[in-house]
């Protein structure tokens, strides 16, 4: 059943830790399209398990592992880990990853998008109130308030707080373009380190959904239970929450650059999602790139194009262009 994982081994284990592997569809029981792990059914979630697949070894790295960026009430206390390089002298660039899983699944950890913290970055992955504990606008106040607090402790860490980027799949990339998008909507920044900024200059969002006002009428059902339980309810049932947590409602020219990468075969979040946002960033004048990747479900492989491989050399050069100085 397994029989391609060795000769992808190198790409698998970068892309299976921040959720944006998928299985060929000869390799998945019944042909099935291939799924991120966190988006799967439980059943097709155990092949992803099964596979145990390590984090490559990241030499040269500090890891920080559950910090706490806030506590809210209860004793609940949210937390990110965070990757840095050791010789890192001077102040360096943040990239922030944020785990998919239709906003009810998933985890901070193993992410794939530490391995740029052997590029120079500092990385964070950090957790946020999932939709089975708080309803929208929860996750992006975590998110925010997970910005914030990087930025108020940037010196400990060697991090620049005006060279912040944002990466995110699935539901990460929704939550990455509402802080590209809504990054100065203060009424969702609370708890502490208000006086920080949660804005980000770049932001890389993989197949995220961007308008729920369309989900319906593209006929993604799946989408539309993860969505329900987000919001509270059916997008018919709050359009106003449907609206306000669309990325595609809040863009504005003063909005950072964006790489923007989904599936044309996403049976999931579909492809119009991307089209439409790509769109209206482009007509509000701010610079956007959409890269389609042909064959692509949601999640990439080694046989798309472009290949998984290509699209992350694609997200680095992006980063790097956006966020680090021109020599």
């Amino acid at each position: 059943m397994f029989g391609r994982i060795p000769r992808l081994f190198a790409m698998v284990t970068l892309l299976i830790a921040m959720g944006a592997i998928a299985l060929a569809q000869a390799d998945v029981p019944g042909g099935a399209p291939p799924l991120l792990q966190q988006d799967a059914p439980k059943k097709k979630q155990r092949a992803f398990v099964k596979q145990k697949v390590a984090l490559p070894i990241l030499e040269g790295v500090k890891i920080e592992r559950d910090l706490t960026y806030a506590k809210l009430k209860a004793n609940r206390a949210l937390k990110l880990d965070l990757y840095v390089p050791e010789t890192a002298l001077e102040k360096l660039p943040l990239i922030v990853w944020i785990h998919g899983g239709g906003w009810r699944r998933g985890s901070k950890y193993p992410t794939g998008a530490a391995t740029l913290s052997t590029k120079g970055y500092v990385v964070a992955s950090i957790e946020y109130r999932l939709s089975s504990e708080a309803q929208f606008p929860a996750q992006i106040e975590d998110c925010k308030a997970a910005l914030r607090w990087l930025r108020a402790h940037a010196k400990t860490y060697h991090i620049d707080p005006d060279k912040v980027g944002a990466w995110g799949s699935s539901a990460g990339g929704h939550l990455v373009a509402l802080l590209g998008t809504a990054g100065d909507k203060t009424a969702w920044d609370v708890g502490d380190h208000l006086d920080q900024s949660s804005r980000v200059q770049a932001v890389c969002d993989f197949f995220g959904p961007a308008d729920f006002s369309q989900i319906h009428a593209e006929h993604a059902a799946k989408a539309e239970g993860a969505v329900a339980q987000l919001l509270g309810g059916s997008v018919s049932e709050k359009p106003d929450a449907a609206r306000d947590a669309s990325p595609i409602t809040h863009i504005t020219k003063e909005d950072p650059p964006f790489l923007i990468c989904h599936g044309t075969e996403d049976p999931l979040v579909p492809l119009k999602q991307s089209l439409a946002f790509h769109a209206a960033l482009t007509k509000a004048g701010v610079h956007a790139t959409l890269v389609k990747v042909e064959r692509g479900g949601h999640g990439f492989r080694s046989d798309t194009n472009p290949t998984s491989g290509e699209v992350l050399q694609r997200v680095q050069a992006f980063f790097d262009k956006e966020l680090k100085p021109t020599p």
